[in-house]
């Protein structure tokens, strides 16, 4: 099973940091020097690949599209599948940055008796794909509410909307339970889809159980270990680290410690995974380029500087060494050079 090893790896993650701040003196390491290890590696490495692919020379210009491209007055141009200049291309790129496009528009094949191909729309993975991107998103900001005093208005009125449907006290936020929800889908979509099953790898499994993981651990300290959790503390803990003066408070909970653990794992990890897509498609050429090489002649950065030769000119310089080989000549070698 290829999802065992991830899962083993986030229980070891846990019992790590879990036993680990039992040591006296270890609560520094992991309140304090693994969260500033694990920023750097997460700038440090995000920055750099970012840069990498910048700099990566971009050979051709053949963005795929599955639309009518610019043609004659009279046809119809598709001007998000093929976008050909700076608007069309930036509206592409919203709609798949914010709007998941590309999986809008996801289809699916089945072969049914006879044998017969139909293919279908399959909107579920949009669905949970969207929210979960959006839950996380909305959580993170949610915590800055921790790491800054005072909270900005933005953070309290997203808090607000989140809580908007509230549930008892302490009040339960909407994204805590869409993240679980997505979670579980995205992993029983690699389990129950065949194809996707046979294409998932170690890697694919291991974000997955590993943001499962921060996500239950927070909710365990909201509802249900509330009492062992000292909300004061961990603020002091969180603006010390953004100030650069953090201070360790005893009355800490050891399941916060492992819930900072995990988080500072996936910062680690991320620049190094499949999560980089985030940065990634800005750069993808795919999406970002305008399908405008009807138009605009596109130059290999990767070419050297060499002038094109038509025959006649390649005649002109290898004219001696032809008539040499026995090779057929336009025109003659003149008397000096023939002599």
């Amino acid at each position: 099973m290829k999802y065992a090893f991830p899962l083993a790896a986030v229980i070891a993650l846990v019992l790590i940091a879990l036993i680990g701040v039992q040591i006296p003196g270890m609560q520094y390491l992991f309140g304090v020097v693994i969260p500033y290890l694990a920023m750097a590696l997460f700038l440090g490495g995000f920055c750099y690949r970012v840069v990498h692919w910048a700099k990566s020379p971009v050979p051709f210009k053949l963005p795929p599209t599955c639309g009518q491209c610019y043609s004659l007055p009279w046809i119809k141009h598709n001007k998000l599948e093929a976008p050909v200049n700076a608007s069309q291309v930036v509206a592409r790129m919203f709609l798949e940055i914010f709007l998941f496009r590309s999986l809008w528009r996801n289809t699916k094949a089945t072969v049914y008796d006879g044998p017969k191909l139909t293919y279908e729309s399959s909107k579920w993975l949009w669905l949970f794909g969207i929210v979960f991107h959006y839950s996380f998103l909305v959580v993170v900001v949610r915590h800055m509410r921790l790491f800054l005093d005072p909270v900005p208005w933005v953070v309290s009125f997203l808090e607000t909307g989140d809580s908007l449907l509230q549930i008892g006290a302490p009040v339960m936020y909407m994204t805590d339970v869409t993240i679980v929800l997505a979670l579980l889908f995205l992993f029983a979509r690699r389990l129950t889809n065949r194809q996707v099953r046979y294409l998932s790898l170690a890697n694919d499994y291991f974000p997955l159980f590993l943001i499962f993981a921060i996500v239950a651990t927070g909710i365990l300290m909201r509802f249900f270990l509330r009492a062992d959790v000292d909300i004061n503390a961990i603020k002091q803990l969180a603006v010390g680290l953004v100030t650069f003066q953090p201070t360790i408070v005893t009355k800490i909970s050891p399941l916060f410690y492992v819930h900072l653990f995990l988080v500072c794992t996936l910062l680690a990890y991320f620049p190094f995974s499949k999560l980089m897509h985030m940065g990634g498609v800005f750069l993808s050429p795919t999406r970002n380029l305008a399908n405008d090489s009807r138009m605009r002649r596109h130059i290999n950065p990767w070419n050297p500087d060499i002038k094109p030769h038509s025959y006649a000119g390649y005649e002109d310089e290898f004219r001696e060494d032809m008539v040499e080989q026995g090779i057929p000549v336009e025109k003659e070698l003149p008397p000096k050079a023939a002599e």
